[in-house]
């Protein structure tokens, strides 16, 4: 028998704990082959955490591994050391450390959710997701991570009221599409998911809110500025924020927006913000200076609206203004 070709079969805490060495590893080496065959290592064991969690083929993973895995990735810090190492993985290492936080983040015992209550302790763990928009290598990959993390209203809460809560406009404008949709998509989640609490921050923080979410409505972004009014209309008619909308649609400079983009050569930016502007009419309780605004342009409006989009909304509101 060969002593010298038999491996150490690992636990799985064995392989956790192995896997932060090399992690450290790697942060400290340069170019070169120990940096390749550290990768490569490193490629191996995240697999081999991943299929302690999930389990192989059909066959279920062991909740007591489950349980060991899991503990052993709060012990070590491995949660924040996979993202913030994650640009140094390799392609598939990068979908094994998403496929590993998804499995985590969803664990539960009872009404607990051990990896949301780890990470509740540790914002910047959320922070560095979040910086990962910076890296277009990276970037789909925290996004998909920091997409999850979002679910759950604690760590959403943490993301809203931190100061890296407005950096969103920064990597929704200047970053490629792809990156731009998804970081658009996760400050959309941030703002919609967890209602009470979203319609609670927006209240205490209105002004300094729109005043950022305004650069994004009048970005000279296309997509940008279309994706903005459709979900600046969402947050409006939602009950939940029945005071912030009442507040808004309040505004002269709101609504002398809206109308501007009525008058939008593209007929999508017009259709989403007239939604918005329907509200500003609707409102039974206009203020003085909102009503003088809609009756001096009275007479452009139904112009407009007499040739704006023939859907229910459209007949619904000339049936408000007296159109046929």
């Amino acid at each position: 028998m060969n002593f010298f070709n038999r491996q150490k079969t690992r636990t799985p805490a064995e392989t956790v704990r192995s896997l932060r060495e090399n992690i450290v590893r790697l942060e400290a080496s340069s170019a070169g082959e120990g940096r390749k065959r550290t990768v490569e290592e490193i490629s191996r064991l995240l697999a081999s955490v991943k299929t302690s969690l999930t389990g192989e083929g059909d066959a279920e993973p062991s909740p007591d591994v489950i349980a060991q895995v899991a503990n052993e990735v709060y012990a070590q810090d491995l949660l924040s050391l996979m993202v913030i190492h994650l640009g140094k993985f390799d392609f598939e290492s990068r979908k094994d450390v998403c496929q590993i936080y998804n499995t985590l983040l969803r664990r539960q015992l009872g009404t607990r959710s051990p990896t949301v209550d780890t990470i509740a302790t540790r914002p910047d763990i959320i922070f560095n997701t979040l910086k990962g928009y910076a890296n277009a290598e990276i970037a789909l990959n925290t996004g998909m991570i920091l997409k999850e993390m979002l679910r759950y209203e604690p760590l959403a809460r943490i993301l809203l009221y931190s100061e890296q809560f407005y950096t969103f406009p920064n990597y929704i404008e200047n970053t490629t599409f792809g990156i731009s949709c998804d970081a658009f998509g996760c400050m959309k989640e941030t703002l919609t998911r967890h209602k009470p609490m979203v319609a609670q921050y927006l209240d205490a923080n209105y002004d300094r809110f729109f005043t950022m979410y305004t650069t994004l409505i009048l970005s000279a972004n296309y997509v940008t500025k279309r994706q903005s009014l459709k979900l600046l209309g969402e947050i409006l008619l939602d009950r939940a924020n029945y005071s912030i909308m009442t507040r808004y649609i309040s505004s002269e400079a709101n609504l002398k927006m809206m109308m501007n983009f009525l008058r939008d050569k593209s007929r999508n930016i017009q259709f989403e913000a007239f939604h918005v502007f329907k509200v500003f009419v609707a409102n039974p309780n206009k203020p003085a200076q909102i009503a003088t605004i809609l009756r001096r342009n009275k007479d452009k409006l139904l112009v407009f609206l007499k040739e704006f989009h023939n859907d229910k909304d459209g007949q619904s509101m000339n049936r408000r203004l007296g159109l046929p």
